[in-house]
């Protein structure tokens, strides 16, 4: 290469770096901070609080005076909160007041552990003083409950089976997980009160990359999801017998999580993508410039994790993604990651896929884009159903699994339920 040709490709990787840093996404409603991955975990935790998870005026106080990027600041201001949201609630004689006091302190704390970087030595701690405060609070709360340990090779995962009582016996059980980043007591503010609420029983557990199988044992994430979802359904059947019907619900990376085990374990009877999740390095792909996807596919590796590592000095959420991937999938640097994301994808299980399907989708969503609605559609050839839930930005549900509008989810979940599942009410 000359040396006038090699200065016009520096200068082209230059620009190209700094264009990135500069653009600043169009995401669907600002409301804290410009920064898409700042705003969306505080309307995270915000929108939770529909089901006892957050007060607002609680929140605003733990960002007052934060600037995005700052994630010392964002651990200090959502830990303090939630120390003293506990602390106070503790010396509560109301039952009912103290439950769900106790409640919003596991999910500040949870809220507080995320952006720390994997290997700083409070995420654990934090992570045990989100899930003891949480069942501290079901148990004021009078919510019935029972942890499963469930045998997984030479692991255990943790499931917890949520009893909807005698109203509940003909209705489908609803299996629950997360996806990339969430924590199995989160779930319960996403899915699990409302079905409480409506009479159905719900299983949730925490796969190999989730919760405490990643925090306690190290288990890294697997895209032959069957296994661990399999795992939990053989343990829930041997105790508590053969539900009439089986829902899987995944959340986020759990939209390709699930119907991935939908495809090989028939027991499955309906399957919940939300949100869409076809092809997860394709939607990683979008997060970047065309000129990194260029280079890339060019065989230019070196100079993709260069760019990559520039952009997470000033990108907080290029910097979690990257950092979240090395942790839960045992990626050594982001072209590593780019790699390993090309094993979740749904091309080769979709076909084979018979159950009852709901895909739900954002119109506005940071991570999965809409367009991949649309592939996962025509590839279910074989699924007895298939109904689509696009959420707009008008009416409030564009972000990324609905966060800020769980009810309007919940509308189309348990309606979609009825209607597939139709037994005595």
């Amino acid at each position: 290469m000359s040396k006038k040709l090699g200065w016009i490709v520096i200068i082209m990787l230059g620009a190209g770096l700094l264009v990135w840093l500069a653009v600043k996404p169009r995401i669907a409603n600002v409301r804290w901070f410009g920064d898409q991955s700042y705003n969306y975990g505080v309307l995270r935790t915000v929108g939770e609080g529909a089901f006892a998870g957050a007060d607002a005026g609680e929140a605003q106080e733990a960002i007052r005076g934060l600037k995005e990027g700052d994630d010392e600041g964002w651990y200090q201001g959502w830990y303090e909160m939630a120390r003293q949201v506990e602390n106070r609630v503790n010396r509560v004689e109301d039952k009912i007041s103290r439950g769900k006091g106790l409640l919003r302190a596991a999910n500040y704390y949870r809220t507080a552990e995320f952006f720390l970087h994997p290997r700083d030595p409070r995420r654990l701690p934090a992570f045990d003083k989100s899930v003891e405060t949480f069942y501290r609070g079901l148990d004021d709360l009078g919510v019935r409950y029972e942890v499963l340990t469930v045998p997984y090779g030479e692991h255990t995962l943790k499931a917890v089976f949520f009893s909807g009582g005698l109203k509940a016996e003909n209705k489908p059980l609803l299996v629950v997980h997360g996806g990339y980043d969430s924590t199995q007591e989160e779930l319960y503010f996403f899915i699990v009160a409302a079905a409480l609420e409506r009479g159905y029983s719900c299983l949730t557990f925490a796969g190999p990359g989730q919760g405490s199988a990643i925090r306690k044992q190290g288990l890294i994430f697997t895209p032959e999801w069957e296994r661990p979802t399999g795992a939990v359904l053989d343990a829930f059947i041997e105790k508590y017998g053969q539900p009439s019907n089986i829902v899987l619900v995944g959340l986020s990376l759990g939209g390709y999580l699930a119907p991935r085990a939908a495809a090989y374990d028939r027991r499955i009877d309906g399957v919940v993508a939300h949100n869409v999740c076809y092809d997860f390095q394709e939607a990683a792909f979008r997060q970047v410039p065309g000129l990194v996807r260029w280079l890339h596919a060019q065989g230019y590796l070196g100079l993709v994790n260069w760019m990559m590592k520039v952009a997470m000095k000033f990108k907080p959420g290029v910097r979690w993604g990257v950092h979240n991937a090395e942790w839960t999938m045992g990626a050594k640097d982001p072209v590593d990651l780019l790699r390993i994301f090309d094993r979740y994808n749904l091309k080769d299980a979709a076909g084979m896929i018979t159950c009852h399907v709901l895909i739900t989708a954002g119109e506005k969503d940071h991570f999965f884009p809409v367009e991949q609605v649309t592939e996962f559609q025509k590839a279910l050839t074989k699924a007895k159903s298939v109904t689509t839930r696009i959420f707009t930005e008008d009416e409030g549900g564009a972000e990324h699994c609905q966060q800020g509008a769980l009810n309007m989810f919940h509308e189309t979940l348990f309606d979609w339920m009825g209607s597939r599942f139709p037994g005595p009410r």
